[in-house]
């Protein structure tokens, strides 16, 4: 399917590697220019070596820094002062009992999961509709909608995400400009394989056992009892950027497996 997209650029962040690089591939793949954003210029060269084996090298900008700052928002804006498509994709996450989460620790996540994609919608979002045409999208999770109990605070701003969305949506009412929120279950990106080794630890499971026992104890009301690719969330996120998706607007699109049992 050709998603009509060529030529717009792109903006991606925590991009670098998992689900953003996916995302990042499935736009390559559509002819779209695309800024990955990670935190050391010297890892991001290394992987558009690598991506300009299988895509033109022209389709393929870098920036480096810590989206969490301010700072580091300003600087990606003054260099790429219009962009297309928004994915908010940048997040972090971490097992931790409710009692043991800090002040500190609260503040964190929502600082790099909820201010960094602010920041940038708040100066991307008014250029789209000036063009009447754009696509913001937040990367959220399934643990949304189905909080985890060991890891309350990343729950928080993805919730936090979904209010957001939707709220933004609305501000775009009669144009061709949309935002929304996709949800994925558990994915096998590089922080949910390092949160499976501490699910490891804390269980006493092996490499086999984690795989199998994991959907039992943790999300036993997955329907598709695996962990999802990132490449999968990947063509999701492409296609809900795409012309194809216009309809689609303020909507929180699940692609968790089925783990979510609400219907609505």
């Amino acid at each position: 399917m050709n998603l009509g997209l060529s030529g717009k650029l792109a903006l991606i962040t925590g991009s670098s590697s998992g689900i953003g690089l996916e995302i990042a591939k499935s736009l390559l793949k559509e002819d779209v220019r695309v800024i990955i954003c990670g935190r050391t210029m010297e890892k991001l060269t290394e992987l558009k070596k690598e991506l300009a084996t299988q895509f033109p090298a022209e389709l393929i900008h870098l920036f480096a820094g810590d989206l969490s700052k301010k700072e580091a928002c300003d600087a990606l804006i003054k260099a790429y002062p219009r962009v297309d498509i928004l994915v908010n994709n940048m997040g972090i996450y971490e097992v931790k009992e409710f009692a043991r989460i800090t002040d500190d620790d609260w503040l964190r996540f929502f600082e790099v999961n909820v201010m960094s994609g602010i920041r940038l919608t708040r100066y991307y979002l008014p250029l789209m509709k000036e063009e009447n045409w754009g696509r913001v999208v937040f990367i959220s999770s399934e643990s949304a909608l189905n909080p985890p109990g060991e890891m309350l605070h990343y729950a928080m701003t993805k919730t936090a995400q979904l209010s957001l969305s939707r709220g933004l949506a609305e501000t775009c009412m009669g144009t061709n400009v949309t935002v929304n929120s996709v949800l994925p279950g558990p994915t096998l990106s590089p922080g949910v394989i390092d949160y499976l080794e501490e699910v490891k630890a804390v269980e006493g499971w092996s490499d086999e056992e984690v795989k199998k026992n994991y959907f039992d104890k943790y999300r036993p009301t997955s329907i598709i009892r695996r962990f999802i690719e990132p490449q999968e969330i990947g063509d999701i996120v492409a296609f809900v950027c795409s012309r194809e998706a216009a309809v689609m607007n303020g909507s929180a699109i699940r692609a968790e497996g089925g783990l979510v049992r609400n219907i609505s």
